[in-house]
């Protein structure tokens, strides 16, 4: 009675103290905004072109923020403003399923639905906003944020599972840096509960854990606002249990999002984008990339320690997404999409947030961007990202870094044929950035896709650049990507066997469609696209699950 007591008297003063207001959104942002559930699989009946006979039958399935209740809030009080930011939003999967009938035709159905975690129970429950926006805004409001959604809920924020999706020892997971991993039944999306490791995991994951290449363990890093702020664990083969957990011993919380390995080596990225709890105490921002922080990159056994691990100075900059890492002789190869500053979470309190996005999302406008230069974060593009290399030498301790690609695209959320994550490879696969589209729209929007040729060089570049080949399949005008995945042909032998899957979106039209690349004429048409019964919102990571017709049925 108590305790009911108490919280009756917190959700009186939240409801009296704090209004949400809804975050508006540009008619250049539109798709941008949520969708409802489905309810069920719908049987696709448009599909031009056809689905290649030896493309595997499977689940594409890709997640993203679509925000209850309308869409982001910002709160206002006496405390100030607090603001979701652009990343925030309940995850939704959305799904499209290949599986063929007992005469070999393809039979394709397309699926939706949240990712039920606890915080998404609780409102959805409750039926209206009730975590405080607990990232950006006034210091005073994030503080009360904090504590009030401590009080009322047991937790800072809410989970949002809305970035990845995953697969480990033939369970599937949904995972956002917040939280521990959700299980989802790949067939229904139903969302089985969490994934603690079985309760040997107390921190979240980074969402994007890697498969260590021959022995299938599954190696994470997990952050936190108090020390010991990065933990690394690697989970056995068959998902049981933790076999090893090792602090870090960092100095600071790094956001990270990613983490590499190669044969022998875990890849740690120390970069200067960061949570800061005292920063935060004292007036500044939660999360803040500072541009003359250092930069370094880790190189660790597999089983090592902080002790371990060889540490590389490297020029500032933000890296979320990896490439790949791989070992060649002495030296360890990292490969990256690479920016002078971080969209997240976007500008420093009291800049105009609009403004600062379509500024850094502008083309870089043929800038001679080799290190030592002019680039710097005070002109237009410093959001602008490149494909980078560093190659780091375990014996003499030194780092060489450079950039892979030119100036002509920005281009982020990579991926590669999975079979090669951790060895050497000669082909990556990026999304490409339309940057005018983006600048205008404050937001980011992805307009073409491009097929990185890592042992070719770029002989139509200039003298002063050695740059590799890169070939482009860029969409329609006012057609825009997410959640591209690598799809390996059935008895490919080549490690461009294989196709380009990505769900798209028509703004003119308003149609979302699922487009499949042959990667070997990758500049060609789609040689399929696929139209989907409802708008797909854009988002971010997607993952193509190889499934049997008859575990499908």
């Amino acid at each position: 009675m108590i305790k009911s007591a108490f919280t009756t008297m917190l959700d009186a003063f939240v409801d009296s103290v704090f209004e949400f207001v809804d975050q508006p959104l540009l008619s250049s942002q539109s798709n941008f905004a949520p969708v409802d559930e489905l309810g069920g699989a719908v049987v696709i009946t448009s599909i031009e072109g056809e689905i290649p006979d030896n493309f595997p039958e499977g689940a594409y399935i890709r997640n993203g923020p679509n925000p209850l209740f309308g869409g982001l809030k910002s709160t206002q009080s006496v405390f100030g403003r607090s603001s979701h930011v652009w990343i925030e939003g309940e995850g939704m999967l959305h799904a499209l399923y290949f599986s063929k009938d007992s005469d070999s035709k393809w039979i394709v159905q397309y699926d939706n639905k949240y990712v039920e975690t606890e915080t998404f129970k609780l409102e959805k429950q409750r039926n209206k906003p009730s975590f405080l926006p607990a990232i950006e805004g006034d210091s005073p409001a994030i503080l009360s944020a904090y504590l009030l959604n401590l009080l009322r809920f047991g937790k800072v924020n809410k989970y949002i599972s809305n970035t990845n999706v995953f697969e480990h020892s033939g369970k599937f997971y949904s995972i956002a840096e917040n939280h521990i991993p959700q299980e989802i039944d790949i067939l229904t999306l139903k969302t089985l509960g969490n994934w603690d490791v079985p309760g040997a995991w107390n921190r979240p994951f980074t969402s994007h854990p890697k498969r260590s290449p021959g022995t299938g363990e599954l190696v994470v890093i997990g952050v936190d606002a108090i020390k010991p702020f990065t933990k690394l664990g690697i989970i056995s083969a068959d998902g049981k249990e933790l076999i090893h957990e090792v602090d870090l011993e960092l100095n600071r919380c790094s956001l990270c999002h990613e983490v590499g390995i190669t044969q022998r080596y875990n890849v740690i990225l120390d970069f200067p984008l960061t949570i800061d709890i005292k920063r935060l105490v004292s007036g500044g921002p939660l999360i803040k990339y500072n541009k003359e922080g250092h930069a370094r990159i880790g190189i660790m056994p597999r089983f090592g320690d902080a002790s371990s691990i060889c540490w590389f100075e490297v020029l500032p900059n933000c890296t979320f997404h990896i490439l790949n890492c791989f070992e060649d002789e002495d030296e360890v190869v990292v490969w990256g999409c690479r920016a002078l500053e971080s969209i997240i979470p976007g500008p420093d309190m009291g800049l105009n947030k609009f403004e600062w996005f379509s500024r850094g999302l502008k083309p870089l406008g043929g800038l001679n961007s080799t290190e030592g230069n002019a680039e710097t974060p005070e002109r237009d593009g410093f959001l602008f990202s490149r494909c980078y290399e560093w190659r780091l030498n375990m014996r003499t301790g030194q780092g060489r870094e450079r950039n892979l690609t030119g100036t002509e695209f920005s281009m982020d959320f990579p991926m590669i044929n999975g079979n090669f994550t951790g060895l050497k490879n000669r082909f990556g696969y990026t999304q490409v950035l339309d940057s005018t589209a983006s600048s205008i729209s404050g937001m980011l929007k992805l307009g073409g896709l491009a097929k990185l040729h890592f042992e070719e060089p770029d002989i139509s570049a200039r003298e002063s650049e050695e740059v590799i080949k890169v070939e482009y399949n860029m969409f329609e005008k006012n057609t825009f990507c997410s959640g591209a995945a690598f799809v390996s042909k059935e008895g490919g032998v080549e490690e461009d066997d294989g196709w380009i899957i990505t769900f798209v979106h028509h703004e003119d039209t308003d149609i979302s469609q699922v487009y499949v690349i042959d990667t070997k004429k990758f500049s060609s048409k789609p040689v399929a696209k696929v139209t989907l019964p409802r708008r797909v919102p854009y988002g971010f990571h997607g993952a193509f699950v190889p499934i049997s017709s008859r575990t499908q049925n």
